[in-house]
């Protein structure tokens, strides 16, 4: 990538950051931390990485386009500011997010455009994407599947039968991205259930896996970019700050799921305005 993409890629992030903000403020409901930590991730995907086709078309450019499954189904303010910078619905409707016959649920679902798989239920997406992958591979489909994972929902089992699947059935075209911001709603995942050396326990099941910051969109894309070429599934590391951009909510658990009140919203925004990074 050039500078002026690695420009406009973190002025999308920083428009991404604010709309999430906005969005669970409004609804005084939501996720923001982890929403936060993937913000870098997302935005690279959806505005690099990804083969997008509008879910409405009928050609065989929709067939073919990449399929993308947010395991981690709370954090879907920071999929659905993409899917808007990305012409899927207007960017209006973000103001619409948990309201009441809104397209934008607290998880996501099939109704809204853009979203292929419904979650919320944690540890189930990668088993999700594994189905995908394997259908893509029998129809002879050149499409990728990308999964964006959180580190607490690791901890369940079924997580590690997917790992285990994977390579069996020779999915390279399957790539996890998991967001490694160690911090769960209880707390640090490895207070809660240790997770570490996740290299080494990932790749001890056949994966290629590549550890990245999940904060540097250079590394993102270049992570990205390998795993497409890779001969096995891949697993992308991507080590974040939950809460990532707002002052008081990096590395804050607190801030899982927590609506922010006015006095806070007002701070978070002067602080995210004010970053040029």
């Amino acid at each position: 990538m050039d500078r002026s993409e690695i420009e406009k890629l973190k002025a999308c992030c920083r428009e991404n950051r604010e709309n999430v903000l906005k969005m669970v403020y409004n609804a005084q409901s939501g996720h923001i931390g982890g929403s936060l930590s993937s913000t870098e991730i997302v935005t690279v995907l959806f505005h690099k990485c990804m083969k997008l086709a509008p879910r409405w078309a009928k050609d065989k450019n929709f067939e073919t386009r990449d399929r993308f499954v947010l395991s981690k189904g709370h954090v879907s303010p920071i999929y659905y500011s993409n899917l808007a910078q990305m012409g899927y619905f207007p960017k209006e409707e973000l103001m619409t997010f948990r309201k009441l016959g809104s397209r934008l649920q607290g998880h996501p679902a099939t109704f809204c455009p853009g979203v292929d798989v419904a979650t919320g239920s944690l540890g189930q997406g990668l088993s999700i994407a594994c189905g995908i992958a394997m259908g893509l591979k029998i129809d002879k489909n050149p499409a990728n599947v990308f999964v964006l994972m959180g580190d607490g929902e690791l901890q369940e089992g079924s997580v590690w039968e997917a790992f285990m699947n994977a390579p069996v059935r020779k999915l390279d075209n399957l790539i996890a991205i998991i967001d490694r911001n160690r911090l769960q709603i209880d707390g640090c995942t490895e207070n809660i259930k240790g997770l570490d050396n996740l290299v080494d326990k990932i790749r001890a099941f056949n994966w290629n896996v590549i550890e990245i910051d999940g904060h540097d969109i250079v590394q993102i894309y270049d992570a990205i970019e390998l795993a497409k070429a890779a001969d096995k599934p891949t697993a992308i590391i991507a080590n974040t700050v939950k809460g990532k951009g707002i002052s008081f909510m990096e590395n804050n658990a607190g801030w899982h799921g927590k609506a922010p009140k006015k006095e806070e919203y007002e701070k978070a925004i002067e602080e995210l305005r004010n970053d040029i990074r």
